[in-house]
């Protein structure tokens, strides 16, 4: 089997099961669930950026400095981002009285979080496509070892991605729809790869690294915020317990498939 088709096979596997999981979990997830399972989400976020992503970053880069730089940068970029977009709504306030109503919508605070989560999510599957690639043109073994990992690892972090969808205001519909657009990204940079492996491959540390920032930025200054508004102790107990364990659900993922 040619390195490409086994890519393909891969890459649609990956994103099939993901967005299978992230269809279970949004029929399944009551409304009320939703906030607690953020706690959850935020654990899966951190845990596949530093278990995952950040291990995978440096190991290709010849410079963690420099890895480490494009995390910090990509931190301020969407801190930027995200600022022009509150520019933005409060210069149409100021023109306008009928847009009061917009801190109540897909671009208020919780519609950037979800945005972001996809941008970040979609960047993340696309190097992860690339990778499932060059492990399949090194070798197969490696190849299906390297894809069974990458799915295994999908999974809890899909899960989190489309609550935190949920959680931004999306209709389970529009969370659906954008989990399978960022799915297919796996498959794009998978090919991509495929098609052009060499010149590709020296900006993959760097991919990583912006999804990296997109993640720890979605979860530290979006999500984590909004647990403190709960402080009573078994609001508190919940949230820790759930963060632990979408923590670990990464960890464990990674272990029973790799080693």
């Amino acid at each position: 089997m040619s390195p490409l088709i086994a890519t393909i096979i891969a890459g649609s596997a990956a994103g099939l099961l993901s967005m299978a999981c992230a269809t279970i979990v949004v029929f399944t997830a009551r409304p009320a669930w939703v906030p607690l399972l953020v706690s959850y989400a935020i654990g899966a976020l951190l845990g596949a950026v530093f278990l995952e992503i950040l291990p995978h970053a440096f190991g290709l880069s010849a410079s963690p400095e420099a890895v480490s730089a494009t995390v910090l940068a990509g931190i301020l970029l969407f801190f930027m981002l995200e600022k022009l977009v509150l520019w933005r709504h409060v210069h149409i306030h100021d023109l306008d009285e009928v847009h009061s109503h917009v801190g109540h919508s897909h671009d208020g605070p919780q519609g950037r979080t979800g945005a972001m989560v996809v941008v970040g999510d979609s960047v993340h599957n696309f190097v992860d496509g690339i990778i499932i690639a060059a492990a399949f043109v090194t070798n197969t073994q490696l190849g299906i070892v390297t894809a069974l990992a990458i799915i295994a690892h999908e999974i809890p972090q899909e899960a989190g991605d489309v609550l935190v969808l949920l959680h931004s205001g999306m209709s389970r519909g529009r969370a659906l729809a954008f989990n399978a657009f960022s799915s297919v990204a796996t498959l794009v940079g998978g090919v991509m790869a495929c098609l052009a492996l060499q010149s590709l491959q020296r900006f993959v540390p760097y991919l990583l690294a912006l999804a990296a920032a997109s993640m720890i930025y979605v979860a530290v200054a979006d999500l984590i915020p909004g647990l403190h508004r709960r402080v009573d102790f078994k609001a508190s107990a919940w949230q820790i317990g759930l963060i632990v364990l979408g923590v670990a659900s990464i960890h464990w993922a990674h272990v029973l498939i790799v080693e």
